[in-house]
């Protein structure tokens, strides 16, 4: 038989010009055309802003931060680089932007926005901060066209990447096909970051669950100025990035699926997002209220022991993020379990403290909470997960209520919009407590006060001069 019959006939790629991903398109457009006008997402952003410094400088206490941030070459400074907030190193863009991301968002006390997947839409402070302060410091590495960057320049930037990860994270589950959320950090910082390599979710969940959850946004935003930086000198792109035939990401990576996008790009997330009043994943925060409302009724039928059940009905989030069973091997796995964060608010009397986590501190170890995590049911409610979903409710709806060896019950306490939540009358106060409390662990009050002051009211302030009120100068 002759080798041509049995050979088959391949189709060439076709390599003819084809239109731009109309996804690439609107990104384009809302980032350079849409102007931001809403009082609303504007004041919430410096909130954000504070919040996530806040954050950064509670890490700076942490004794894992030293293991990570500072310069890849010990004693390396970058002239005119990045000044990283509470330290006194100078950092290239791309370290500085892993290091002020990493110290936002390790103690997983910075804030946060539900969906399809879910996320922190501040971890894009750590690439938006360090690249603005290091152009701002080296004009001549910024476009000649790009006016100087100001306060102002970093809150409208937060706006939009907030808005982008967030219309993202409405309607499409990342999480479905194994992906982690960061990938959208780089997407909402940089907008062309779909054809690089992608996080697995895998060091999220058991039996796999790690620290390196708390530096995977770092190393996101790293990789974002990464890739800005890259296309400066090849802008060529790839327009059909997402829908290629075979290559692209909805057929490699997504299963086929295209995205979903539910509504346009404006200031919704920014107006939507919730902030975190204590290092507790913010799927159980409703739950941890209600059982902490519940902490008298169970004292004062006994102790802790005449309780034989303990059913929590709450809504899918939560049910599959932070519901395990077994051993607790590490902080972080610790701070992804909704039955350890339960106990532990319940024996304490008080919200969890990141230090609550650790395998020093008092609970790793104490026989009561594996023995009261037992006792912990947990069910999905389907209207708290509709609620969840909502576009105007976005509840975090749980309810908890505690079974008695004697037969008896509690009443079930049900908390649909935790403190953090926009909806609760108390968060603004929280929130100014929580900025005051962290930002206080590292300056002084009189530059505390000029640091919030400068964020509410000097947005013509130049980003170079703000970064420095935070940063500490070398001895």
């Amino acid at each position: 038989m002759d080798s041509t019959e049995e050979a088959h006939r391949v189709a060439a790629s076709d390599n003819k010009s084809v239109v731009i991903d109309q996804i690439l398109v609107d990104l384009v457009d809302y980032l350079y055309h849409y102007e931001i006008t809403s009082i609303h997402a504007l004041e919430t952003a410096r909130f954000a802003l504070l919040d996530a410094l806040g954050c950064a400088m509670e890490t700076l206490n942490s004794a894992e931060c030293p293991n990570f941030i500072g310069p890849l070459v010990p004693g390396c400074v970058v002239h005119n680089g990045f000044r990283l907030p509470g330290t006194s190193y100078e950092l290239d863009p791309m370290k500085g932007a892993f290091d002020m991301g990493a110290l936002i968002r390790y103690l997983d006390h910075n804030d946060g926005f539900t969906g399809a997947e879910w996320g922190h839409p501040s971890d894009n402070i750590g690439a938006i901060l360090a690249t603005a302060d290091w152009l701002s410091r080296n004009p001549s590495a910024a476009s000649a066209t790009a006016p100087s960057a100001t306060l102002h320049t970093v809150i409208i930037a937060m706006v939009k990447a907030y808005e982008i990860q967030g219309c993202f994270q409405i309607s499409n589950a990342f999480n479905a096909v194994g992906l982690d959320h960061v990938i959208l950090v780089k997407v909402a910082s940089t907008a062309v970051a779909w054809m690089d390599g992608q996080p697995l979710r895998t060091y999220r969940h058991a039996p796999n669950t790690g620290p390196r959850k708390g530096w995977a946004g770092g190393d996101a935003y790293m990789r974002a100025v990464h890739l800005v930086l890259l296309t400066r000198s090849d802008p060529s792109g790839a327009s059909t990035v997402l829908s290629a035939s075979r290559w692209g990401f909805y057929d490699a990576l997504f299963r086929g699926k295209e995205f979903e996008l539910s509504r346009k790009y404006g200031t919704y997330v920014m107006e939507n997002i919730f902030f975190k009043p204590a290092p507790v994943e913010a799927h159980a925060l409703s739950a941890m209220e209600a059982i902490l409302k519940l902490r008298p009724v169970v004292l004062k039928h006994g102790n802790m022991n005449d309780m034989a059940s303990i059913i929590v009905r709450t809504h899918a989030g939560a049910c599959l993020i932070i519901n395990k069973s077994g051993e607790l091997h590490n902080a972080a796995d610790r701070d992804h379990c909704i039955q350890y964060i339960l106990v532990v608010a319940l024996l304490k009397g008080q919200r969890l403290e990141y230090s609550d986590y650790s395998d020093q501190g008092p609970w790793a170890s104490d026989p009561r909470v594996a023995k009261i995590r037992e006792k912990i049911e947990l069910l999905e409610d389907k209207q708290f997960t509709l609620d969840y979903h909502d576009p105007v409710k976005r509840s975090l709806a749980s309810g908890v209520r505690v079974v008695f060896n004697d037969g008896t019950e509690s009443e079930e306490e049900i908390v649909e919009h935790p403190l953090g939540n926009r909806h609760n009358p108390e968060t603004w106060h929280l929130l100014q407590q929580k900025i005051s409390r962290s930002l206080s662990g590292m300056f002084e009050t009189e530059r505390v006060e000029r640091i919030v002051a400068d964020v509410h009211g000097n947005e013509d302030m130049p980003i170079r001069d703000f970064v420095d009120l935070l940063w500490k100068r070398p001895c």
